[in-house]
């Protein structure tokens, strides 16, 4: 059902814009931003986001260009929209603690919450209360920290973290897990880029991107696969506009037409205020959900008869013998490909594969960028290994321009799992925090996102900490995380604004104030940065430019630092105090354990800081064999039943993450209004269904279970065919826990099996 406050039933529609940014998307921006704050504070973010010496944006992973490149106004519109929503001057007191009772907040949408305000003080939840009440940081910190010293064992607390957690912190948080005994580390990660990781470790031996944005710049051919940089990451769009500037062109492969790699006019050029801007995309594959490993699969198999053809000038030979293994396999295993089986997946016509394969063998530097509508499949890690088979084929891995680019969704995920927030660390990190730090991290794998849910709900997991984001609307199967979060004895959310999370308690329930990214942090008197680490490995610093929301904040390393200090003693001996006191100390002891950081205090004082090496782009692999691994991966596609479609869970463009700014999605032409679904008018015509007709969603499942998501209005649009598409984190109550990517255990979000009914409660 809608929550009490999600907009009404005042559904408009406009035709889908065709180009992205413009004067319009700068409008946006400062309208959201003025009636945050004031016009100073909007100025003195704006002014100061992205900037090497300033804040960092706290939205997508997207790197800057190098100092000296930068624009003065180094940003998009939904980044001035999150800078400026966490610099609001709205407050949240304990007097509204006061006069809203936990079950009313939890009837409130995303976005009321969200509207709130900075949290100001700590509040706790006591058993059997109705209410938050206020709660002293040493009273609330030892709560918590009793609780977890009275669990039978560590492995029965969770410690999640979300990408907007600092690198200093991140480090903190998994050294304290670690040396109070689990390996339960969830993080977003788990949630969106996990088969990313998962097939780039296996084939290349490093799970993060090689490329650089002068890559893209200077790339022959870039595909956009499955990813939306007009909304999701919009800089992503003046670099795609750089790449054609320089002959470059762009294939975009997605469901959906998607306006920014239509054209994009940039805003800080004369060309993208009073002229007609950049066509990015040199082609579109409208291509059906979950095809995209057949359609690599059809290129492979035509570059090995392209080879045949002209032996000698279209396969790199040289590359694949000298560094990689498995070739021959994979080549009798992708001469198989049924052109029949890649149409019915694709939905494409050969003709549009063909002329995609004429663009590819007339580039010879070629990227790969994707993002969740590769990820969130069943199949999406065999995806994204038929990726790096189709550039390792050529030799487009390990050299200029060329490489594998998955587009990070917030700004320093790829930084927590560089710090060692992951259930499954490699052995050699803890090998080097034992060195440094004198204890024995345990050696079994933690718990993920999805199956520390499954032990929240099954009793196993009994004391839940998130640090960042907003837990219970990131996840899948909405009523099963809400009932696993209430059976936990104690949930505690370090946060800087109110969100869902907090409405969804233990049996005591703990919100922790933190400061955010524009804060300025002063520690013993001594202002203090942090950094991060964006999609690209470039590691820098951040620097806070506002007065703290409130006097009683204590940044993320201070929380970390003294949980720790209340929960662990004098054992073993780790300086948390003087962490606190001085995050230099934090990165003195990162730069002896995680590799590329050596003298990471001083690298990152320089204005920009510095690129964390990848050895993949020297072309060393740190795979068993020593070299990349081509894969075969059979072919597979979903399975959709007649009077069934495949359905997408995505963002509005007013939206970041799980929090909507505004009930629009002002370029897909959908305004007041969050409970849509986007069918093709082909697909409402076969199954008799009228545009705006309200409609449940049913997801079906192969073990006979279905879940619905009531009053959705339907809206005819140009998604593929057999395909759908409609918001989270409204949909994901339709995602069961246990459906999830083949072994990266990542949800799949974007191939939910759907049947339209009419609504049980129309309106």
């Amino acid at each position: 059902m809608s929550s009490i406050a999600d907009p009404g039933d005042d559904l408009s529609v406009t035709p889908p814009k065709t180009w992205a940014a413009g004067v319009p998307a700068v409008a946006h921006a400062l309208e959201y931003s003025l009636a945050q704050t004031s016009p100073r504070r909007t100025a003195l973010t704006l002014l100061n986001i992205n900037q090497a010496e300033g804040i960092d944006c706290p939205g997508c992973a997207w790197p800057e260009p190098a100092p000296g490149k930068r624009h003065r106004n180094e940003y998009c519109e939904n980044g001035a929209k999150h800078i400026n929503d966490e610099a609001t001057s709205r407050r949240v007191t304990r007097d509204f603690f006061r006069e809203h009772s936990i079950a009313e907040l939890d009837g409130m949408s995303d976005h009321w919450l969200n509207q709130q305000g900075r949290l100001t003080e700590p509040m706790v939840k006591r058993p059997g209360a109705t209410h938050y009440e206020p709660i002293g940081w040493d009273e609330a910190l030892e709560l918590l920290a009793r609780e977890l010293r009275a669990l039978d064992s560590p492995d029965e607390a969770l410690f999640y973290v979300s990408g907007r957690l600092n690198n200093e912190a991140a480090f903190l948080l998994q050294l304290f897990a670690r040396a109070y005994g689990t390996n339960n580390l969830p993080d977003c990660s788990n949630l969106c880029h996990e088969s990313s990781g998962y097939a780039m470790q296996e084939t290349l031996g490093v799970g993060k991107g090689s490329v650089s944005l002068d890559d893209i710049h200077g790339a022959d051919l870039v595909f956009v696969v499955g990813q939306n940089p007009g909304t999701n990451h919009p800089r992503m769009l003046s670099a795609l506009e750089e790449t054609k500037r320089n002959g470059g062109q762009v294939v975009a492969v997605n469901t959906l037409p998607e306006a920014g790699l239509m054209r994009f006019k940039n805003p800080q050029k004369a060309r993208g205020v009073i002229g007609r801007g950049t066509a990015i995309a040199d082609q579109f594959l409208h291509i059906r959900a979950g095809g995209d490993l057949a359609l690599f699969q059809a290129l492979n198999r035509m570059l090995l008869e392209a080879e045949d053809a002209a032996p000698g000038t279209v396969l790199d030979h040289a590359f694949i013998a000298a560094h990689t293994t498995g070739f021959t396999a994979f080549a009798e295993h992708a001469r198989k490909t049924s052109w029949e089986d890649v149409l019915r997946a694709t939905g494409l016509t050969r003709d549009e594969i063909e002329q995609v394969f004429e663009r590819v063998l007339a580039s010879e530097r070629i990227i790969v960028c994707w993002a969740m509508g590769l990820t969130q499949h069943k199949h999406g890690v065999p995806t994204i290994r038929e990726v790096v088979n189709f550039l390792l084929a050529r030799g487009n891995i390990g050299r200029p321009g060329a490489g594998v680019c998955p587009v990070r969704g917030h700004s320093n995920v790829q930084g927590d799992r560089t710090m060692g927030v992951w259930e499954r660390v490699p052995q050699e990190f803890l090998d080097s925090l034992e060195r440094e730090f004198g204890f024995t991290p345990p050696a079994r794998h933690g718990l993920d996102a999805v199956n520390g849910i499954r032990a929240m709900y099954e009793g196993r997991a009994k004391v839940f900490l998130g640090v960042a984001g907003n837990f219970v609307r990131a996840t899948p199967d909405s009523a099963v995380t809400e009932e696993a979060m209430r059976r936990c004895r104690l949930t505690a959310h370090v946060s800087t604004k109110l969100n869902r999370s907090h409405t969804v308690c233990g049996d005591t329930a703990l919100i922790l104030p933190t400061l955010g990214r524009s804060d300025r942090d002063v520690q013993n008197g001594v202002e203090q940065f942090v950094t991060v680490e964006d999609s690209m490995s470039e590691v820098h610093a951040s620097r806070g430019k506002l007065p703290p929301a409130s006097p009683h904040l204590l940044s993320e390393v201070a929380v970390v630092s003294r949980l720790a200090r209340r929960t662990l003693g004098d054992e073993p001996a780790i300086p948390w105090e003087r962490f606190e006191a001085d995050y230099g100390t934090i990165r003195d002891r990162i730069s002896r354990v995680v590799p590329g950081f050596e003298d990471f205090d001083a690298r990152v004082a320089v204005p920009g800081g510095f690129r964390l090496p990848n050895p993949v782009n020297e072309r060393v692999f740190p795979t068993p064999s020593g070299k990349a691994v081509f894969t075969c991966n059979d072919f597979t596609m979903p399975h959709v039943p007649e009077g069934h479609l495949l359905l997408q869970t995505l963002r509005s463009h007013d939206q970041w993450n799980t929090v909507w700014y505004a009930p629009d999605d002002r370029y897909r032409g959908i305004h007041n209004a969050r409970r849509v679904v986007l069918v093709n008018p082909a697909d409402l015509e076969h199954l008799g269904i009228a545009d705006r007709a309200e409609v449940d969603l049913v997801s079906v499942w192969h073990d006979g279970r279905e879940r619905r998501a009531e009053n959705f209005r339907v809206v005819a649009y140009p998604a593929s065919r057999g395909s759908a598409a409609a918001y989270y984190p409204e949909t994901n109550v339709l995602v069961p826990l246990d459906s999830v990517a083949d072994f990266s255990n990542c949800p799949t979000s974007k191939g939910v099996v759907i049947r339209l009914e009419p609504a049980r409660d129309p309106g």
